[in-house]
C-alpha cells in the first residue's frame, strides 16, 4: 500500500482559504489602529506631562499607561480565556471591536475638545486594556479554526507578517498625524476598528468552540495546569516574559524622541517604527520559509540578540544608529514570537486553544505592560539611558538562566 500524500501546505492553499485572508485583513487594519492610537497615547500623556514636569517624572507619567493597561489583563485573563473556549469566537471579537471604537471616539473628542488629561487618558487606556483582555484570546482561538492544520504554521508567520507590517506603517502615521494632532490620530485609529470589525463580519467558518464538561472554575484551572505541566509552553511564554519586561526599552521612545535624541513627534514615528521594520522583514522570510532545524536554540539566540539591540539602543545618540538598533531588536524578537507561537498553537489542543492563548496573552501582556513600567521606573531614578541598558543586560541574563531551565525547549528541533 502507498504511502498518502502530505497534505497542500503551499502559500497557494493558504490564500485559497477566504475566511483566513479575511481574518488576515481584519488583523491588519486593527493593528494599524492600535498603533496608531497608541503612539498618539503616549506623545499626548508625555506632551501634557511636560507642561509640568522634568524629563525623569515625565517618563515615568508615559510608564503608567503600560501599568493601567495590564491591570485590567491580569483581573481578566482567567474569565476571558474561559469564554474564548464556551462562546463564538467571531462574536466576541465583535463585541471587542465595538468598545475599541467606543474609547477611541472618546479620546478623539476629548482632544479637540480641549478637555484631555493626565487622568483622563489612563483612565481611556484602562478601559481599552479591558476590552483586549478578551479579544486576545478570542483571536488567537480563531485563527487555527480557518486553516487546516498542516497550513498551521505557515498561517502562523502570516499572521505575525500582518503584525508587523502594521506595526510599520501604524507608527510612523501615527507620529505624522499626532504632530497635526491628537485627536485626528484617534479618529484615524476609529476608522481603522471599523474596517477590522467588518471584516470579521463577513467570516463564514462556524467559530463556536466544543465546549467541555465542568464549571467555569473548574475549566480555568484546567488551563492553567495544562500550561504548568508542558514545560515547553511554560517555558516558551515565560522566556518572553521576562525577556520583555527586563529589555521594554521602546516605552521611553517618546522620552528618547524628544530629548535624547531631539528629533519630535516625526522622529518618534520613525523610531516607534523601527522595530517593526526588522520584525516585518523577518516575517516576510518565514512565510516562504519557515524554520525547520534547531527551533530552540534559533529562538534562545535571537532573544541575546533581542537584548544587544535594547544596548545598543540605550547607548546611542545618533538617530541612524538608533534606528538601526531598534531594526535589529524587532528582528530577532519576530523569530522568538514565530518559534514560541507555533509551537503552543501546534501542541494546544482546539478545545484549550482559548485558555492556553489567555495564558500566553497574560505573559504577552504583563512583559510589554510591566515591561514599560519597568522601564519608566528606572528611568525616573536613573534616566532613560540607563533604563535602556539595564533593561538589555536583564534579557541576556533571563537568557542564558531559561536555556538552563527548560533544556526540552531548547532542544527542540522541528516545528511539526
Amino acid at each position: 500500500m502507498s504511502d498518502s500524500p502530505e497534505p497542500d501546505s503551499s502559500l497557494r492553499a493558504l490564500l485559497g482559504q477566504r475566511d483566513f485572508v479575511l481574518f488576515w485583513l481584519s488583523r491588519w487594519t486593527a493593528v494599524l489602529g492600535v498603533q496608531v492610537q497608541s503612539v498618539a497615547l503616549g506623545w499626548h500623556v508625555y506632551d501634557l506631562a511636560r507642561e509640568t514636569m522634568d524629563v525623569k517624572r515625565a517618563a515615568f507619567m508615559v510608564s503608567m499607561i503600560g501599568l493601567v493597561s495590564f491591570v485590567p489583563v491580569l483581573l481578566l485573563a482567567l474569565p476571558a480565556g474561559e469564554t474564548a473556549d464556551r462562546h463564538n469566537r467571531r462574536g466576541i471579537l465583535l463585541l471587542c471591536y465595538a468598545a475599541e471604537i467606543a474609547i477611541a471616539a472618546l479620546l478623539a473628542v476629548a482632544a479637540f475638545a480641549g478637555w484631555a488629561s493626565i487622568p483622563m487618558l489612563l483612565m481611556t487606556a484602562a478601559a481599552f486594556g479591558a476590552a483586549r483582555a478578551f479579544f486576545a484570546p478570542a483571536n488567537t482561538a480563531l485563527g487555527p479554526m480557518l486553516v487546516p492544520r498542516a497550513l498551521l504554521p505557515r498561517a502562523i508567520a502570516w499572521q505575525s507578517l500582518a503584525w508587523q507590517t502594521a506595526s510599520i506603517g501604524g507608527p510612523a502615521l501615527g507620529g505624522i498625524l499626532v504632530a497635526i494632532s491628537p485627536g485626528l490620530s484617534y479618529s484615524v485609529a476609529v476608522a481603522f476598528y471599523l474596517i477590522a470589525a467588518a471584516t470579521v463580519l463577513m467570516i463564514k467558518t462556524n467559530a463556536q468552540p466544543q465546549v467541555q464538561p465542568g464549571s467555569r472554575w473548574d475549566l480555568m484551572k484546567e488551563g492553567l495546569a495544562y500550561v504548568w505541566n508542558n514545560k515547553i509552553v511554560f517555558g516558551a511564554i515565560s522566556l518572553d516574559l521576562f525577556a520583555v519586561i527586563l529589555g521594554g526599552a521602546t516605552a521611553l521612545l517618546p522620552v528618547f524622541a524628544r530629548d535624547v535624541l531631539h528629533v519630535g513627534a516625526e522622529g518618534f514615528g520613525l523610531l516607534r517604527a523601527g522595530p517593526a521594520i526588522g520584525a516585518a522583514a523577518v516575517a516576510i522570510w518565514l512565510a516562504s520559509n519557515p524554520i525547520r532545524k534547531n527551533a530552540g536554540a534559533i529562538m534562545f539566540a535571537s532573544v541575546a540578540l533581542f537584548g544587544i539591540g535594547t544596548i545598543v539602543f540605550g547607548l546611542s545618540k545618533l538617530m541612524w544608529l538608533s534606528i538601526a538598533a531598534l531594526i535589529l531588536l524587532g528582528a530577532a524578537d519576530m523569530i522568538s514570537v514565530f518559534i514560541r507561537q507555533t509551537l503552543v498553537q501546534l501542541v494546544t489542543p482546539d478545545h484549550m486553544r482559548g485558555r492556553v492563548a489567555t495564558v500566553s496573552s497574560l505573559f504577552i501582556g504583563a512583559s510589554n505592560e510591566l515591561g514599560e513600567f519597568e522601564s519608566g521606573v528606572v528611568a525616573r531614578f536613573f534616566g532613560p539611558v540607563a533604563a535602556a541598558v539595564f533593561g538589555g543586560v536583564g534579557a541576556l541574563i533571563v537568557t542564558g538562566t531559561w536555556a538552563r531551565l527548560f533544556p526540552d525547549l531548547r532542544k527542540v528541533d522541528r516545528l511539526a
